[in-house]
């Protein structure tokens, strides 16, 4: 065993590459922030590279040890202390195989003025707590490694039974490079100029040395820096800011904007979203997130994609490869790889490079329609039956799907010209039909704790935003609406198709109304919120969103309701299937009913014990049918959505006339 005498202020258990395969219903891979370090340090102790270790922040712990085996520390530079049984103490180098005896202690220091996580291998690795296939600690989802928690003073670990080979010092070249001063290889794209931002913008993106904010973590890295002058005056349906966009995958390592702020995705980040991202770090360069520290300066240094190292490469290889790549120049194609038509002619078909190992196929233009997900659809299922060696998740968002490969596997081209073929040999998506469940769940409307949320948003990130201090009078204003009543009866006869998961982690669906009349739009606040309550319920552009866990958002609150995730699994509760923890799938339609702030206490209280049920019935969606209901009600449709358009320039008008648009970015976080 390894008893843990000091913990420090967060150190966690992570395993290597993490949790893969759940991007597409919201569950990030967490692992090794610093992925680099953290194999070398198993590499050190004779470890494969990816076995169960720890990942300490800042301070690292303190161990004692109950039988003799090998240990190794590597990341940011530490002081490392050997203590032995009988209390003599010696420095240790890092990177450096220690053998250690029963009850001796192993201390790890806090980090200095460089770098920010210390990695700590043991020899057979960490007996932890699998989760979904990885032992890696997520703790906004408390699940992995130990209870889904970092570490406290006295716990105990068991140690694995990883196969271990020779123990070697990690060479002197095969460190990390770690200052204060970063260069990040990034691919352009997925959203370059001049759709989104101006060539000045992108221009800006490349040439500024941004600094890091001190409000960063696992989630993300905020930057600070100028603000973009943008190439479109906003978002349209998918938001008033101009960095809305329809939610898409996300990749890790994106440059994602969340309005004006900037923020570099890590491992924990979320896996679909409706931000904008320009360039993305390439996999053999991501290590360096996991190392920035408030203060610290970035640049953004753009490379080829073809000749981006690869991520199964160590320290020396990998910085010998950045050298070269970065003297070939880069990519001039803004991030857009490929623009085909679809067989029938009836739509676009646009592939966007989103880092070196995803490609993100969109259909059509820029607008909420419901026939571009049955494309996606159709393409992800036809992806999905003839699964290649190498391709790791597909993540479908409102009118796109992200493909995620190995780098190591696929190269770009090679993916794309085979993305190319499966989609052009796709049949028509107008006879599409899906099962498509039918679920009902409670709506604490307005709920208390929602309105907690924004109080701590209006004293802790800003006080003068147009949606406070009240969400549901900022929509009813942005929709055109006589009276909040409008809305509330709106969302209670709306119909919400879900056409992602994940969109704020954990089975978090993203969903819009059936009929066209229900579909609210807002913006998304500008920052974010930094606490946004678990199972909240906002909308966002056109959707609605319920939130899977507590953390952070960007959506319009309008209420809560019950768990989209069962932290139980694999006991059955409240309509969970037994199988997986997430509660709905994609093609769901949700209705709501009103229920009070007590009662849906009760009720959360019930799913969280594994009672209670929620009503589902079975049923389908037809695109034909779904089509001559639009052509039914086309001029009713037209007139409503008209007005809420008017409605919405209004709005547009005084956030102009108020120099919203013109305020000065704030680091914010991720919705």
């Amino acid at each position: 065993m390894v008893e843990v005498v000091r913990a420090g202020p967060m150190t966690t258990i992570q395993d290597w590459p993490g949790r893969v395969g759940y991007w597409s219903v919201g569950v990030p891979p967490s692992g090794p922030m610093d992925d680099l370090s953290f194999r070398l340090a198993n590499v050190a102790v004779g470890n494969p590279e990816g076995a169960a270790g720890l990942e300490a922040t800042l301070v690292g712990p303190r161990l004692r040890f109950s039988a003799p085996t090998v240990v190794a520390v590597t990341g940011a530079p530490v002081t490392v202390t050997a203590i032995g049984s009988d209390g003599s103490t010696r420095a240790v180098a890092q990177g450096v195989p220690l053998t250690v005896g029963d009850g001796d202690a192993l201390d790890v220091g806090p980090v200095g003025a460089v770098g920010m996580r210390v990695y700590i291998a043991v020899a057979g690795g960490l007996d932890a707590q699998e989760y979904l296939g990885s032992v890696a600690t997520f703790g906004l989802g408390r699940f992995g490694g130990l209870d889904g928690r970092s570490l406290t003073d006295g716990d105990t670990l068991a140690i694995g039974d990883a196969v271990v080979g020779t123990p070697r010092r990690v060479q002197f070249d095969e460190h990390p490079a770690i200052g204060n001063a970063w260069d990040l290889a990034v691919t352009m794209g997925p959203h370059g100029a001049p759709e989104f931002f101006t060539d000045a913008d992108i221009t800006t993106v490349l040439d500024t040395a941004y600094e890091v904010h001190f409000n960063s973590d696992r989630t993300g890295v905020r930057l600070i820096g100028p603000k973009p002058t943008w190439a479109r005056p906003d978002g349209g349906e998918a938001g008033l800011h101009p960095s809305n966009i329809h939610d898409t995958a996300y990749s890790v390592g994106a440059l994602d904007f969340t309005g004006d702020t900037p923020i570099l995705l890590g491992p924990d980040g979320p896996s679909l979203g409706g931000f904008v991202c320009p360039v993305t770090v390439t996999t053999a360069d991501r290590w360096k997130l996991g190392q920035l520290k408030a203060g610290d300066t970035v640049r953004f240094v753009p490379v080829r994609t073809q000749d981006a190292a690869s991520p199964a490469a160590l320290g020396a290889e990998r910085r010998a490869r950045f050298a070269t790549v970065v003297s070939a120049g880069h990519d001039e194609d803004n991030g857009v790889l490929a623009v085909d038509a679809t067989a029938d002619g009836e739509s676009s078909v646009t592939y966007r490079r989103s880092g070196d190992d995803n490609i993100l196929v969109e259909y059509g233009d820029m607008s909420l329609d419901l026939e571009l997900r049955a494309r996606v659809h159709a393409l992800a299922a036809h992806i999905e039956a003839h699964r290649p060696p190498g391709l790791t998740d597909l993540t479908p968002g409102i009118r796109s799907l992200q493909v995620k490969v190995d780098a190591a596997v696929w190269s770009q081209p090679r993916l794309l010209a085979w993305l190319r073929e499966v989609e052009a040999a796709l049949p028509a998506a107008d006879d599409l039909v899906v099962d498509s469940r039918s679920v009902a769940l409670p709506l604490s409307w307005d709920d208390p704790s929602t309105r907690e949320a924004i109080q701590r948003y209006m004293f802790g990130v800003r006080s003068d935003a147009p949606w406070c201090p009240w969400n549901i009078e900022f929509i009813r204003r942005m929709n055109g609406l006589d009276s909040v009543d409008d809305v509330h009866r709106i969302v209670f006869d709306a119909e919400y198709l879900v056409l992602g998961l994940g969109d704020v982690y954990l089975g978090a669906p993203v969903a819009t109304p059936l009929d066209p009349r229900h579909r609210l739009v807002t913006t998304k606040y500008n920052p974010a919120r930094t606490w946004t309550p678990e199972n909240a319920v906002g909308i966002g552009g056109a959707y609605l969103c319920v939130y899977g866990m507590e953390g952070p958002g960007g959506y319009q609150f309008v209420g809560r309701t019950t768990q989209v995730w069962n932290h139980r699994h694999p006991l059955r509760a409240a309509g969970f299937d037994p199988e997986h923890p997430w509660l709905l799938r994609h093609f769901d339609r949700i209705r709501w009913y009103p229920v009070g702030a007590d009662e849906l206490l009760d009720l959360r209280a019930d799913v969280a014990a594994g009672r209670g049920d929620v009503t589902i019935e079975q049923g389908s969606f037809s695109l034909a049918e779904h089509r001559a209901f639009l052509a039914r009600e086309h001029d009713d449709i037209v007139a409503v959505r008209t007005g809420m358009e008017e409605s919405r320039a209004q709005e547009r008008r005084r956030w102009s006339d108020s120099g919203e648009f013109a305020s000065a970015p704030t680091a914010g976080v991720p919705a």
